[in-house]
């Protein structure tokens, strides 16, 4: 059978306008894939970035079986401003008899003579706090690392409630790991003594929502 010419062109555009739809098509799905990612992800750092606010405004000490210090840098020896308000936050829950125990958490550089732990115990016995009152933990790295010890101390001591202290920002990610770790923990940020410059905060936050954000994938 003969096709004419006109018919024969009619059929061939009419095969290269659909095959140039679907083209279009697949050439819009990636970019429809991709806006609905970056829809996802921004919304999560929302989520988190709301979470962090809110632990950080919000101050849930009460009595308890211990209080946790989480640990930050140490000057050969000397608390860094830093850990020193938290130990001084952690000393007046104390104070109040929150609790009879307090826990100090952090290690060092392997190549340091003293551990944010250490550190931290000598700070309080030098404010009075017996020698029998604190345990200190010393060889923990990260937070991770931090929980997970104390979740061991905790087990040891039939520890069942823990009032933890660190940072207001760091605090949503010390609940969430404490809490995997099967502790019932409630957060009390340490007093900002000034305000942060802007940039110092902006670092914090990602830094938090990036290491939030691990920990939670590690999980799943």
């Amino acid at each position: 059978m003969i096709v004419p010419d006109g018919a024969m062109r009619e059929e061939l555009g009419a095969a290269a306008a659909a095959g140039a739809q679907r083209q279009a098509r697949r050439g819009r799905l990636p970019g429809a894939v991709l806006v609905l990612i970056l829809l996802c992800a921004l919304a999560w750092v929302i989520y988190v970035d709301r979470q962090i606010y809110a632990y950080a405004m919000h101050d849930e000490a009460r009595p308890a079986d211990a209080i946790a210090v989480f640990g930050a840098a140490e000057y050969d020896g000397r608390p860094s401003p830093v850990l020193r308000a938290r130990l001084d936050h952690g000393l007046a829950l104390y104070q109040q008899k929150l609790a009879p125990l307090i826990i100090t958490l952090g290690g060092g550089d392997p190549s340091d003579r003293h551990s944010e732990g250490g550190v931290g115990e000598d700070y309080l016995r030098a404010h009075g706090v017996a020698e029998s009152a604190i345990i200190a933990e010393t060889k923990s790295s990260n937070t991770r690392e931090s929980a997970e010890r104390l979740a061991v101390i905790a087990r040891a001591n039939q520890l069942h409630r823990i009032v933890v202290v660190s940072d207001g920002t760091h605090l949503f990610r010390i609940h969430a790991l404490c809490t995997a770790y099967g502790l019932t923990v409630y957060t009390s940020p340490r007093p900002e003594a000034r305000a942060m410059p802007l940039s110092a905060r902006i670092k914090r936050l990602l830094h938090e929502i990036v290491s939030y954000t691990a920990f939670r994938l590690h999980m799943y």
